[in-house]
């Protein structure tokens, strides 16, 4: 069983993530790659709210492939071009991730590998064997 921690030790999270996630011995984990706002077919919309939920959505994808789900994230690394979407991007994330708080990195970029891109996200999961 993974343990969600923030120690009183340190200021609370600004949303929904955990400063520390303890994952025990005998869990078996996926690293994901970094995913981008584009569907299966290619294409690509060009507002961050719709390139944000398309990321999110290639996550789940990805951790179904492995037989796991949103409650198994460990940790998100986000990467945004735009700190304007700050807030957009943590509204997003916390109403997708239903209140699981997995630990999270939020960074802001100048670019991603392809113009137009506007945010990229990778994640690590871990599930008991």
């Amino acid at each position: 069983m993974l343990n969600f921690i923030n120690p009183d030790t340190l200021a609370p999270p600004p949303s929904n993530f955990s400063h520390v996630v303890d994952v025990p011995d005998g869990t078996r984990m996926a690293f994901i790659s970094g995913q981008v706002g584009v569907d299966k077919d290619g294409s690509s919309v060009a507002d961050f709210a719709g390139q944000c939920r398309q990321v999110l959505q290639n996550l789940e994808r990805a951790l179904e492939a492995v037989d796991m789900g949103i409650t198994d994230i460990v940790r998100l690394n986000a990467f945004i071009t735009d700190a304007a979407d700050v807030g957009a991007f943590r509204d997003i994330r916390d109403d997708w991730s239903g209140g699981h708080p997995a630990a999270s990195t939020l960074v802001v970029v100048s670019a991603l590998a392809a113009p137009g891109w506007k945010v990229e996200i990778e994640a690590v999961a871990a599930r008991a064997k």
